[in-house]
């Protein structure tokens, strides 16, 4: 009985010791797996500069704000400092109307002196409304010079021309002329009467 006893502690010693040993070694297993896959995440970062996923947030954010506050600065400073206003260029324009009055106004690049007649109430009829149908834009210029810089009017104005009341060396279809540079200051003249379909003391509504 008593070595029997004895071998069944020894079997226990030797089993507890050997319990120990395999917990000792499952410890230190997990460590060095921990260890292991820490190493491999921080090695790419290490090779490549990569910044953990948190920092590259933040990284962004920042960055994000900074390139829209570049972008606000250099695009035209905030509100208010946008365009000047109305840049369309103009030039001067005087109209000796049939009344005896005479009126100087700013026309605009481009448009037709029918148009900034009707744009100013000065009474040019354009029964037509600049469609080569009449001669009730018929205008006189003042300058032989000015008319001389103007484009040569084709076979439709002249064939309108030879309709209109009072006709001069210098009559053109105000619908015609158009407002440029090398007319700045151009003097024109309304003829006291024209011929058109309408009764007479018409005004023309603006376009």
């Amino acid at each position: 009985r008593k070595r029997a006893r004895g071998a069944d502690v020894m079997l226990r010693a030797g089993c507890e010791v050997v319990r120990r040993v395999a917990s000792r070694g499952a410890t230190a297993a997990r460590v060095q797996g921990s260890a292991a896959t820490k190493s491999a995440l921080a090695a790419p970062v290490a090779r490549s500069g990569v910044v953990p996923r948190a920092d590259v947030a933040i990284h962004n954010c920042c960055s994000t704000r900074g390139f829209a506050g570049a972008s606000a600065a250099s695009s035209g400073h905030g509100h208010g400092h946008g365009g000047s206003g109305d840049t369309t260029e103009t030039i001067d324009v005087t109209f000796h109307e049939k009344d005896g009055s005479v009126t100087t106004v700013k026309a605009p690049i481009g448009q037709s002196m029918l148009e900034v007649a009707h744009r100013n109430d000065i009474e040019l009829e354009g029964a037509c409304e600049g469609s080569l149908a009449c001669s009730t834009c018929h205008v006189i210029i003042n300058s032989t010079q000015v008319y001389d810089s103007l484009p040569e009017p084709d076979d439709d104005e002249n064939d309108m021309l030879d309709l209109a009341f009072g006709l001069t060396e210098t009559s053109r279809l105000g619908c015609q002329v158009f407002a440029s540079k090398e007319i700045e200051g151009m003097v024109l003249s309304l003829p006291k009467a024209t011929r058109n379909f309408y009764v007479d003391d018409f005004v023309p509504k603006p376009h």
